[in-house]
């Protein structure tokens, strides 16, 4: 994953169809579940509590070298 692009874009690229509507961490449209991996939280919406097992995917990155997401 390149540290400039958000997963969203990432994901677009390789052909996945995925749901976003703000595309500024605002809206919670792109909430995902994170399966597995250390992400790197940008968005605001998400509580501490939803971070360790939700990513807003339009914002966020990754801190771990692999992310498991349940798309």
């Amino acid at each position: 994953m390149p540290e400039d692009r958000s997963i969203l874009e990432a994901l677009r690229d390789a052909g996945f169809a995925t749901s976003s509507s703000c595309e500024s961490g605002t809206c919670g449209t792109c909430k995902i579940r994170l399966l597995e991996g250390e992400a790197d939280h940008r968005d605001m919406v998400l509580m501490e509590e939803e971070k360790s097992d939700h990513i807003m995917i339009c914002v966020s990155r990754a801190l771990s070298g692999r992310l498991v997401l349940d798309l």
